[in-house]
């Protein structure tokens, strides 16, 4: 959702996306009016983008301090997505690791069931108590593939709309900055 909510952002034309417009000071108080409502601080990456680099631009006159404070921005919200997978790749590597504990007791339990002196080894048995353990590894390993591949589908969206944000902030806010000089 938050993917889709990043892509929808990138397709409200905020700034001017024509080969003429150039933005002075007085352009950017309508804009930002327009965005500043539309962001948190966890999603609206391209609004809050916006937001930052035109009161950066607003308070220094400053096209370089704009831009540094926009890759800085870039950077934390990067590093922001990063960290909302954190628990998910825990649970993707956990998921074999547990499929791996069922197998090493299903192999304890064979063994154990294979060196009973007490009674005559069942090789059906033993080979049914291993198939478990085995299976429990197979079916551990197939979720965690499909759980990390879901996680990269959905990362990768997130990070592609950073990406884009700032693809279309510096193509279409700070590339039409004029300081006024």
């Amino acid at each position: 959702r938050t993917g889709s909510r990043e892509e929808a952002f990138l397709r409200e034309k905020f700034l001017p996306e024509d080969d003429q417009t150039v933005l002075e000071v007085a352009d950017l108080g309508p804009i930002r009016r327009r965005v500043a409502p539309l962001f948190d601080h966890e999603n609206g990456f391209l609004p809050s983008l916006i937001n930052l680099v035109i009161l950066q631009f607003q308070s220094s006159a400053s096209i370089e301090q704009a831009t540094g404070v926009m890759s800085q921005h870039l950077e934390l919200m990067s590093h922001r997505i990063d960290l909302r997978y954190g628990l998910v790749r825990f649970i993707a590597w956990v998921v074999p690791t547990m499929g791996f504990i069922g197998t090493v007791f299903s192999l304890g339990a064979s063994l154990a069931q294979a060196g009973d002196p007490s009674r005559a080894l069942d090789l059906k048995e033993v080979a049914m108590t291993l198939g478990i353990g085995f299976d429990c590894t197979m079916v551990a390993l197939i979720e965690s593939a499909i759980l990390v591949f879901l996680l990269y589908l959905v990362q990768h969206q997130e990070e592609s709309a950073v990406n884009r944000a700032g693809d279309y902030t510096l193509r279409n806010l700070i590339n039409r900055l004029y300081a006024g000089h």
